[in-house]
């Protein structure tokens, strides 16, 4: 655990992010953007969409494409990308709501749990709708509804990537499948025509790859009568940006143990990185393995559900400082709700003064408004100095922050789009 690959986060990769945004500040600091709100770059958001899928067309013949809504669920957000060819992945009732409001073609349908009323809305557009089954027990109630609509349904399985611990709930083991496409073929109203699995968190490829060869493994096993039936195999999303995931110390193993023994906090240690693979090098990899493994048993398309890679980039928040009760310590006008939890107690994002910019850092608790001391930005802000109606920036928060933000105490803030 203590060997996990955390290394210091270089301040040259922050300070090229945070000279970045200071060469565009005048987006955000244009006075008729009432503080707080969330910055929408749909521009960034496009070419994020055609890179992912350029890199992937260009290793493998066959490829689709839905973005993951739960990752950022703002209606332009989804348009934006439909109209860069991706479809939809949503799990529930209320993002199949928002996915047909937005006259949304290919969407679908994953998540343990779906109610009945769930899987009747999606066997009533069974036209754009594909369901990717979670259980035995699920497969049998979308039986019933679609006989009871007259309709049939299109259809993929959800296999487990872990059948231990609590992603049990996700899916059906490997070593169900024969039993499941036995039963499926008795049921007239359901057409199973897929494979998904998900592996979330990748930082490299290693966990996909390593699912993928025990599939091609089931798959050997499997008649004839499966193989062919089989058109698509979606290997889900969880693809992390290149610049991996930055820390800050006390989320680490080793900074959990020296804070329990009261040797540093996390305003006298610097931020870690664990890096990301980037990814073109998915695409190789992933090819690779699909190649190896899953062709020789089927003639099938390969599905993407990418969301954190294609969003986390493309919004920012901003916020404006209220109070300064000490030379390291202010208050903004925005507090943590707007994220949806105290995100910044473990991960680090750099707070870009924009009203005072500069590319040094400096020591400062920055805090929220919220009525807990929980509350928090970091532990230090980019710039020159900091005083009372300072607008500062906290970047890429696209992905799990726009989505989970919540009305606690405070009211989320608006969202501008450009």
């Amino acid at each position: 655990m203590l060997t996990h690959n955390h290394l210091p986060l270089s301040k040259g990769l922050v300070s090229t992010l945070v000279n970045g945004i200071l060469n565009e500040r005048a987006l955000y600091t244009d006075p008729t953007h009432p503080s707080p709100f969330y910055y929408l770059n749909r521009s960034v958001l496009s070419q994020r969409a055609k890179t992912f899928r350029k890199v992937f067309e260009n290793h493998l013949p066959k490829t689709e494409f839905f973005y993951a809504v739960k990752s950022n669920s703002h209606p332009m957000v989804a348009k934006t990308l439909m109209n860069e060819g991706f479809g939809l992945d949503i799990s529930s009732g209320e993002e199949l709501k928002n996915a047909l409001s937005w006259d949304a073609a290919r969407i679908v349908f994953s998540g343990p749990g779906k109610t009945d009323e769930e899987l009747k809305k999606a066997a009533w557009n069974n036209d754009r709708v594909c369901v990717l089954i979670d259980s035995f027990g699920e497969l049998e109630r979308l039986q019933t509804i679609a006989k009871e609509l007259k309709v049939v349904v299109r259809a993929g399985i959800r296999l487990t990537t872990n059948p231990d611990g609590a992603w049990r709930k996700f899916g059906i083991p490997l070593d169900q499948l024969p039993a499941f496409w036995n039963r499926c073929r008795q049921l007239p109203n359901v057409y199973l025509q897929g494979l998904q699995f998900h592996t979330s968190w990748n930082l490299t490829p290693g966990s996909q790859v390593s699912f993928i060869a025990q599939l091609g493994k089931a798959l050997a096993d499997m008649p004839d009568s499966f193989k062919k039936r089989i058109t698509f195999v979606d290997i889900g999303g969880g693809y992390w940006p290149e610049e991996g995931e930055w820390l800050q110390p006390d989320a680490t193993p080793g900074g959990k143990i020296r804070l329990a023994l009261g040797e540093a906090t996390n305003a006298a240690m610097s931020p870690v990185h664990e890096p990301g693979t980037c990814i073109t090098t998915f695409a190789q990899t992933l090819s690779h393995a699909l190649r190896h493994h899953i062709f020789p048993h089927l003639t099938c398309k390969v599905c993407f559900e990418p969301g954190r890679w294609l969003v986390s980039h493309a919004m920012h928040l901003v916020v404006t400082v209220v109070d300064k009760k000490a030379e390291d310590l202010v208050i903004t006008d925005a507090g943590t709700n707007a994220i949806g939890w105290e995100r910044f107690e473990t991960d680090y994002a750099p707070i870009v003064n924009l009203s005072r910019p500069g590319l040094v850092e400096q020591p400062c608790h920055v805090l929220g408004s919220l009525c807990t001391p929980h509350d928090l930005w970091g532990y230090s802000y980019w710039g020159t100095a900091i005083e009372p109606g300072d607008r500062l920036l906290i970047p890429r928060q696209g992905a799990y922050t726009y989505s989970l933000r919540q009305h606690f105490i405070k009211p989320v803030p608006t969202v501008v789009i450009s």
